[in-house]
């Protein structure tokens, strides 16, 4: 069995002036995680949240918070995101090759949860020192759109990461962005239609964002994600 299933709305298409009660319902339809893309204005062009908004939200769940850092300076993001209550930290490998180490033990200091992320141009071998390492991180974001901004169009041709890195790291955490966004996630565009795609390619934990708060019953679209991943996990 490989890993677990993890499903992630991200909760940048949710209705921002009802966070709380969009969380809960998310939370009741089956969701596992909530996915908090928190964007500088600077490593991308969009503006999102930041640790007051992670606080605020903190006060009326205590589900699992997957902050995805899109941002120039991450260590600048760790000491308020762990008092705020993050529970994961993404960071992206193109913001910090220079001092991954320090900041991959401030993260696991203030009780998060570290992970890496990559942009789709973004070769997968660098995330490989982060993976390997003394202090390793426990979860790998692979971007299936350009961070930034939801609704891109899912890029097929980056499951090849998800592959060789499910390959390479059978219990890893991969982290699939279908949508915008060690757990092999993914992240960009995903939906039922790319869903069985990113599963099959070995992600197991799935960042979806409009195709699940867009959907007339988003606890139906989760299920079948659930069900995606689990039938290819049963398997490695």
């Amino acid at each position: 069995m490989g890993a677990s299933a993890k499903i992630a709305p991200s909760m940048l298409s949710s209705d921002f002036a009802n966070l709380a009660s969009e969380a809960s319902r998310m939370l009741r339809c089956g969701a596992d995680w909530l996915h908090m893309d928190i964007m500088d204005g600077h490593f991308v062009p969009n503006l999102t949240i930041g640790a007051p908004v992670i606080e605020s939200l903190r006060k009326h769940t205590t589900a699992y918070l997957d902050c995805h850092l899109m941002v120039t300076n991450p260590l600048d993001y760790v000491e308020p995101l762990g008092k705020a209550g993050a529970s994961g930290f993404t960071f992206h490998v193109e913001a910090s090759k220079e001092n991954w180490q320090e900041l991959v033990q401030k993260i696991k200091s203030k009780g998060m949860r570290p992970g890496v992320a990559l942009k789709p141009g973004t070769p997968i071998e660098e995330v490989y020192p982060l993976i390997e390492g003394e202090n390793p991180v426990e979860l790998v974001l692979v971007m299936t759109v350009e961070p930034g901004f939801g609704g891109q169009k899912f890029m097929s041709e980056m499951m090849e990461k998800v592959r060789v890195l499910r390959k390479k790291y059978p219990s890893l955490d991969i982290e699939h962005n279908h949508e915008n966004p060690v757990t092999v996630l993914v992240d960009g565009g995903l939906g039922p239609s790319t869903i069985d795609a990113a599963a099959s390619a070995g992600a197991n934990c799935i960042v979806a964002g409009s195709s699940v708060f867009g959907a007339p019953e988003p606890a139906q679209v989760i299920s079948l994600m659930r069900k995606s991943v689990d039938e290819v996990q049963q398997n490695i």
